[in-house]
């Protein structure tokens, strides 16, 4: 008999995305039209209701670039310095832009040499060029990369090579009128917008044109058109200093990352989150309890994350205990969750698409993941060849391994009374393990491929939209069943030789 999400998790036996399975319905639509947008916090919405962790194998800028562009969004870790975690939010906001008010700006007397320099540093090719070498001086050229591909002279001054005859546009003009100019003039890479007295006010860039037209769901802050990026914050001593700079930098949401959430510490560091940046979100958790929540909803967070021991790199229910099976978590914590308006995300368990379908059902806004990303192109690391595998390095943020790394690590598990961070002569328990993953090639593709995916999960349900998924999941018209474990195997890849002939 099927069941509606009430009878499976009321009870006392907790159950997780496996032990369930997601009854179908009447398709009247093609999966192309299934509309993924859900919200992250209360003030962001995503096109594509996936996160990528803030684990120091996960999340850098290329990972967030990548998910940004692709509708989601990435988390980037905090088990570096504030310096190395505050420029990888700036390589994020400097990829896509709308007006770029503070652009790299050369001087005539600069030369090749530092355009090398500058590319290297910052990846912009192409550069305005005023009299002292910085905003708000008299433009009086622009080079880009292609005008110095066949000059060996590094030494070279880019007043002999820089074009001075471009277009430009008032710094009155608004960003549509701006972008039309700019395809105007094929040949130009940026469009300088200067002021009356032909200032340097502003560029626009042609690159981010063409990710416009290549990327028509990228995640962007609405005001800036920067794509969106969150970072990680602990809960100890350099927590008010990290996020100050991260704000700074240009960071749209933080997490506030903790393996167990329902904490003095974590409590603290969002009320003052709040107090001082009231415009930025803040992400609690972890939690799998409605009471844990509640302290946090109390607290005054924007959204909530749910999970504790049930990542495939963590330990922390089979070293300590304590936890909670993923689904009962996230269905328990979203009920009372939704009724604060807070968007819950689920935080690890998960391995496939199906998995997702099945957190979103159950009440999850979006889904964060580590394992699916770390074999990607864009995640932190270099390939291995073992035993003729393609594999990167995935570890747990609770391992051994990460606690040698980053202090930062030690303080998302080893909570203190002076919220100093644990030193390494501290005896270490350690919840997590070290491993590798096989390589899933580029975002690129795999973004598309999981999206297409979670778009047919959907469609066979019978749901349109995320939103309605939730609707009819409440009302029970969206059913579910238990599965035995024979109906699991069933359900999965069976009798058959899996080896190629």
């Amino acid at each position: 008999m099927p069941h509606t999400l009430s009878d499976i998790f009321n009870g006392c036996i907790g159950y997780t995305y496996d032990d369930i399975i997601l009854l179908p319905g009447y398709i009247g639509f093609s999966s192309k039209d299934v509309d993924l947008t859900s919200p992250l916090t209360k003030n962001i919405r995503l096109k594509v209701p996936l996160v990528s962790s803030p684990m120091d194998t996960v999340t850098e800028s290329k990972m967030a670039i990548q998910m940004a562009l692709q509708g989601g969004i990435g988390i980037v870790h905090c088990n570096c310095s504030i310096d190395q975690q505050v420029d990888e939010i700036k390589k994020v906001k400097r990829f896509n832009n709308g007006f770029i008010y503070n652009p790299i700006v050369l001087s005539p007397s600069d030369t090749i040499a530092d355009i090398h320099k500058a590319y290297n540093q910052y990846h912009y090719s192409s550069f305005p060029i005023t009299e002292d070498g910085k905003v708000g001086s008299k433009l009086i050229g622009i080079i880009d990369q292609s005008s110095i591909d066949f000059i060996n002279d590094t030494t070279l001054p880019l007043s002999n090579i820089m074009v001075i005859s471009f277009a430009t546009a008032n710094h009155t003009v608004k960003l549509h009128i701006a972008n039309d100019i700019l395809k105007r003039n094929p040949q130009q890479s940026l469009l300088p917008i200067v002021n009356d007295n032909h200032e340097l006010h502003a560029i626009l860039c042609r690159k981010d044109l063409r990710n416009i037209r290549t990327y028509p769901l990228a995640s962007k802050n609405w005001k800036t058109k920067q794509l969106l990026v969150g970072a990680a914050i602990s809960t100890h001593q350099d927590a008010r200093e990290r996020a100050t700079r991260l704000v700074k930098g240009g960071v749209d949401v933080i997490v506030v990352d903790s393996a167990q959430g329902c904490s003095f510490y974590q409590l603290e560091v969002i009320q003052w989150l709040k107090h001082k940046f009231p415009d930025i979100d803040v992400i609690g958790g972890n939690v799998v309890t409605q009471k844990q929540a509640q302290y946090l909803i109390d607290a005054g967070v924007d959204g909530l994350r749910v999970g504790m021991g049930i990542g495939s790199i963590c330990t922390t229910q089979s070293v300590c205990g304590v936890g909670r099976a993923q689904g009962t978590a996230v269905y328990r914590v979203a009920q009372l969750a939704s009724a604060y308006g807070i968007p819950v995300i689920a935080d690890g368990g998960i391995t496939s698409i199906g998995h997702i379908v099945k957190a979103l059902a159950i009440g999850a806004s979006t889904v964060m993941m580590g394992s699916m990303f770390a074999g990607t192109d864009e995640a932190p690391g270099n390939y291995i060849l073992k035993n003729g595998a393609r594999l990167k390095k995935y570890r747990g943020m609770g391992s051994l391994e990460a606690f040698k790394a980053s202090e930062s690590a030690m303080a998302r598990y080893l909570p203190s009374l002076s919220k100093s961070p644990p030193h390494s002569s501290d005896v270490q328990i350690a919840q997590g393990v070290s491993g590798y993953v096989a390589s899933k090639g580029s975002l690129q593709d795999y973004m598309p491929y999981l999206r297409k995916g979670l778009q047919i999960g959907l469609q066979d349900i019978g749901v349109q939209c995320c939103q309605d998924l939730k609707h009819l999941t409440d009302t029970g018209e969206v059913c579910f069943e238990l599965r035995s474990m024979a109906a699991m195997r069933e359900g999965d890849v069976h009798h058959l030789h899996m080896n190629d002939i």
